[in-house]
């Protein structure tokens, strides 16, 4: 299975993605074609993307994971599909590809999606967009120079509870909203660590090489592969990343926030390999469109608490939430969200309709708002309409969802310098922290260069 590039492979790849050839799309999709699907990254959420996208109708026609074990059983359930360890060479070899999925670390987002684009394929790939602030500003640049059709796979984009509260925010229901809070209970997954010093061999049917991809080279360890990737900084982008391009999507949208002018962060923890146990950020929106400045305060993890554990000397960890003032005394375990606004409050979670307004009595007198966002059946199936011709633009497009991860990620800036910091959205800096710029653009290696 394992399909590694030649030299002669490798340099016809790097020489398309450096001289920046462009191969817009070709096909033209009729009632009854098919759209040929490639998955870059099956194991995992991987799997149901490539599950999600043959339910649709499409037609699956090559795989490529770096995991031989974790990808079997999306291997074995398309045996028709081709093989590949290595989506350089299979971008470059198979010409029947219309469209790729990217379920990969978030250091390999990047390199897959942009490739794929420059040779004319559609591309959805998962939140986090990218995996810095310079990636996601080139995936949104190149997604509009190849004229592909994208989507960022933050799901509950398509969904009912986020679509429908963007209309009764943008209708007014509580007012122009001044401040927003979201929490989290992630990471689930260990942070605040030192690399291991162990080194350990690599298992069969993992190809570690092409695991790390543009990252630094370091040995193999569990620690790692396949899910606590997330807390390393080289691979991952902590809870945040995990978890704000669902959490902060519906205030975002709602509120058509674009770039905060400055963001700031408390946490505890973080190493130079690691993220934090936990993390406080702070973001500061300008004013637009009439509508009045924005502060939006993100918090994730736990803090160790004040009680005693019975019978024991050791404090309890707790989570990190809005203080009680915030929180008005709503169940934080039922909401993920807070939104205020100069009439009352609205409490709402991603997955349910069933939100709180405060007052109660603003509901007395404000009529429910009329339909004005599409509604689609989901968010797989919003990208490939697109594609078929059977619908508009995904709304988690790339230049949407682009500057979205771009905020989302100005958070790690802060937590990793520390500092206060004064951003600069057109020219891509702090200008108050020029040590954030390698946080801000990566090194790569050789071979794996956005």
């Amino acid at each position: 299975m394992k399909n590694h590039l030649t030299r002669r492979h490798f340099l016809a790849v790097t020489t398309t993605a450096a001289l920046g050839i462009q191969f817009v799309p070709h096909r033209v999709f009729g009632a009854n074609a098919r759209i040929h699907i490639a998955g870059i990254g099956v194991g995992g959420k991987g799997r149901g993307e490539i599950n999600d996208a043959a339910a649709e109708g499409c037609n699956i026609v090559a795989l490529c994971d770096v995991d031989e074990n974790r990808a079997l059983p999306t291997f074995e359930k398309f045996p028709n599909a081709k093989r590949y360890t290595d989506f350089r060479l299979m971008l470059e070899r198979q010409k029947d590809i219309d469209a790729v999925t990217v379920s990969t670390p978030d250091h390999l987002h990047a390199p897959a999606a942009i490739l794929a684009m420059k040779l004319g394929k559609h591309v959805y790939c998962q939140k986090p967009l990218a995996h810095s602030i310079h990636e996601a500003r080139r995936m949104a640049e190149t997604a509009r120079q190849c004229k592909v059709v994208t989507q960022m796979g933050n799901q509950a984009h398509a969904n009912e509870p986020i679509r429908r509260a963007v209309e009764w925010v943008r209708a007014g229901v509580i007012g122009p909203v001044k401040e927003v809070h979201l929490w989290t209970n992630r990471p689930i997954w260990p942070q605040g660590l030192e690399r291991p010093a162990e080194t350990p061999p690599i298992p069969e049917g993992l190809e570690w090489d092409l695991w790390l991809g543009p990252a630094p080279a370091r040995p193999y360890h569990p620690a790692y592969v396949p899910f606590k990737w997330r807390g390393w900084w080289d691979f991952g982008t902590g809870a945040l990343g995990d978890m704000a391009c669902h959490i902060m999507d519906m205030a975002y949208w709602s509120l058509a926030l674009q770039h905060p002018i400055s963001v700031e962060a408390e946490s505890a923890g973080a190493t130079r390999e690691s993220g934090p146990l936990w993390s406080t950020i702070t973001y500061q929106f300008p004013a637009r469109g009439g509508q009045p400045p924005v502060k939006m305060v993100w918090y994730d993890g736990k803090k160790e608490g004040i009680a005693a554990e019975p019978g024991t000397k050791k404090k309890a960890a707790v989570s990190n939430l809005p203080p009680e003032e915030i929180l008005e005394g709503q169940d934080a375990g039922k909401f993920d969200l807070v939104m205020i606004g100069e009439k009352g409050r609205m409490f709402f979670n991603r997955a349910s309709t069933n939100w709180i307004i405060t007052p109660k009595a603003i509901l007395d007198s404000f009529p429910p708002p009329a339909l004005s966002i599409p509604r689609t059946k989901n968010e797989d199936y919003e990208w490939l309409a697109a594609i078929r011709g059977d619908g508009p633009a995904p709304l988690s497009n790339f230049a949407l969802s682009g500057p979205f991860t771009e905020t989302v990620l100005l958070g790690s800036l802060a937590i990793r310098t520390g500092k206060h910091l004064l951003w600069d959205a057109e020219n891509m800096r702090a200008t108050n922290a020029p040590e954030a710029a390698p946080y801000i653009r990566r090194d790569y290696r050789k071979g794996w260069e956005v």
